[in-house]
């Protein structure tokens, strides 16, 4: 078995980058300087580890241009799609290092005969396991909460991005940050697995599949290692009898069409009341008639390739078997000749339960469109999911929608009349198969801490 790993041009189809993987025993020697590294920068001062990752911040936005063509080259992000995940990344960094620094705090409160202090106090090496479709957010997001809380990491990234892995590292190491506090460790997955064993590694974070990260915390389960998992989902969004049809349709259509497609958080199934649905149909189907699919370096491109070919293709067969058992074809569904792993905006409609674009996730540019009688049922068709990431909700009335978004949409994240990818300052995670644990908004600096409580008698 080979032990290189080439990265290939998703638009090109031709060689990026060829990589040396590294075998278990020089991984679990990478874990242990890990290790070594926390023993000390666990009592690295807060304020000294804001500044370095403050630091970082700055190093993203002057390697921009190298990022971007990273992106754009390893996985096919539309450009601007990348200047725009890259501006994220460095306000992520800030927002931990002004705001989210502060759950940190130690805090005290009264007991009987004395006080007790609960402190915040970081555990080890925190092992992540993390995929391709943002190269640089999906990693900045896990590593700097756990770093600012006084934790190491150590990083198996998606083989088809290791150029950004080296890239990652090569900015930690620019920032300041001492040697071995992160390191992007270029191996397979079933290193990564073999990993979770690690004495040293007290703490897992997976994005992916849903299958494969119940795997991984199976794994992590047997040794009593916490688990952070975010593994996709099929959102839907609510498009009410009161929806304001041009709002629902833009929102829906960047939802959908966001990163080629591939995000687990897009917009996926779109659950229409009879009221609206011709409506909705009608325009959401020209404007994605209308978007552009080329080259991912052009202004002007709003889709580019798909990652790699066994992704559009996996894709394609989910399309045609939800075609088999009854969804109609409304545009596109058919893969190009041409080079590059392209799969044209596509829109199914007719979508019902036992096809692959009603109960799965389709991880590419394709819409499933459900008519449903009225709103409840749009709200019961919505939860009919074994996923639970995010969702949307386009209705009129503001406070019929948040009402419903907090006490009837069993997600961990809702948009009301729009479309939003994570922001720093709010919490991002979901429930059923999409998960569980939080990442962002304070919430993911405390995932993998020791809370501790100190007693302290004063009789």
């Amino acid at each position: 078995m080979s032990n290189t790993v080439k990265t290939i041009n998703p638009y090109t189809e031709q060689v990026v980058d060829e990589f040396q993987l590294l075998n278990l025993e020089e991984a679990n020697v990478a874990v242990d300087k890990s290790h070594q590294a926390f023993l000390s920068w666990r009592k690295m001062p807060k304020d000294k580890r804001a500044e370095l990752v403050l630091n970082l911040a700055s190093i993203i936005r002057e390697n921009k241009s190298e990022i971007l063509k990273l992106m754009i080259s390893e996985m096919g992000k539309v450009k601007a799609q990348g200047a725009q995940e890259i501006e994220l990344c460095a306000g992520i960094c800030e927002y931990t290092a002004t705001e989210a620094i502060k759950a940190l705090d130690d805090e005290e409160r009264e007991i009987d005969g004395g006080k007790a202090i609960i402190s915040y106090q970081p555990i080890g090496v925190i092992l992540g396991i993390q995929p391709w479709n943002f190269p640089l957010y999906q990693v900045i997001r896990y590593s700097i909460t756990n770093i600012m809380a006084g934790n190491t990491t150590v990083m198996k990234h998606a083989s088809n991005v290791f150029g950004m892995a080296v890239k990652l590292q090569e900015m930690f190491e620019q920032a300041g940050f001492p040697e071995h506090v992160y390191q992007s460790l270029l191996i397979k997955g079933s290193t990564a697995t073999e990993l979770i064993s690690h004495n040293k590694i007290r703490g897992v974070t997976f994005t992916g599949s849903d299958s494969v990260g119940k795997k991984v915390a199976e794994t992590a389960g047997k040794y009593a290692k916490k688990t952070v998992l975010e593994l996709g989902s099929n959102d839907a969004f609510i498009v009410l009898d009161d929806a304001n049809i041009k709002t629902a349709v833009e929102a829906c259509v960047k939802g959908r069409m966001i990163n080629n497609g591939e995000t687990c958080v897009a917009a996926k199934r779109f659950v229409v009341t009879a009221a609206k649905y011709d409506e909705f149909k009608e325009a959401f189907v020209a404007q994605i008639e209308s978007m552009k699919m080329g080259d991912p370096n052009n202004q002007d491109t709003d889709l580019g390739p798909m990652a790699r070919e066994d992704l559009r293709d996996e894709l394609h067969e989910q399309v045609k078997e939800s075609i088999d058992k009854g969804a109609v074809a409304l545009v596109g569904c058919e893969i190009p000749d041409k080079t590059g792993y392209f799969y044209p905006p596509s829109v199914l409609e007719n979508v019902q339960s036992g096809m692959p674009a009603y109960d799965d996730e389709l991880f590419g540019p394709v819409a499933a469109l459900i008519k449903v009688k009225d709103n409840e049922e749009a709200i019961k068709v919505a939860n009919d999911s074994r996923y639970g990431l995010g969702g949307g909700i386009f209705s009129a009335d503001e406070e019929k929608a948040v009402k419903m978004a907090i006490e009837e949409f069993d997600t961990g994240m809702v948009n009301i009349n729009g479309y939003g990818l994570a922001q720093p300052n709010l919490p991002f995670g979901g429930v059923k198969s999409s998960g569980y644990g939080r990442e962002h908004g304070g919430f993911g600096i405390t995932e993998f801490v020791n809370i501790k409580s100190v007693m302290i008698n004063q009789e």
